[in-house]
């Protein structure tokens, strides 16, 4: 992509709003790059489970979101084809954040690792999905 066609963070976010699942839960687009992202979330009640701990599908909602953005936001086409969530520890901060980089980007196929930490830097989750490079 030509840097004259590079995207603002303000027109990236404006266009994911329309994500709705996602930014109605909190999410928000804080950085983007070439084939990254870095989205975040505010941990509220809404947030989580039973017993007190964040639920899975928040973690696993963020990262899907996160790598959306970092396969779509430069050139929109890209959807999941598989995703595989390892929940490695419970939140304790109060913000969750999803850094989404692209393993490797084939003709077709594409493979992002994100890994969701808490704002006090402890690990989570993480998530590898492969994408399909649909249009």
């Amino acid at each position: 992509m030509s840097v004259e066609n590079k995207k603002t963070l303000e027109e990236v976010r404006k266009i994911f709003e329309d994500d709705r699942f996602a930014t109605e839960n909190g999410a928000v687009i804080e950085e983007i790059g070439d084939h990254r992202a870095v989205c975040s979330l505010i941990i509220t009640p809404s947030h989580r489970n039973a017993m007190g701990a964040v639920m899975g599908g928040t973690y696993f909602m963020l990262a899907d979101f996160a790598f959306a953005v970092a396969a779509n936001w430069e050139k929109m086409g890209c959807v999941s084809l598989h995703s595989d969530i390892s929940f490695l520890g419970a939140a304790k901060g109060q913000k969750l954040m999803a850094k989404a980089v692209c393993v490797k980007d084939g003709k077709k196929t594409a493979c992002y690792r994100i890994d969701v930490t808490d704002d006090l830097g402890n690990l989570t989750a993480t998530v590898t999905t492969t994408g399909y490079h649909a249009g």
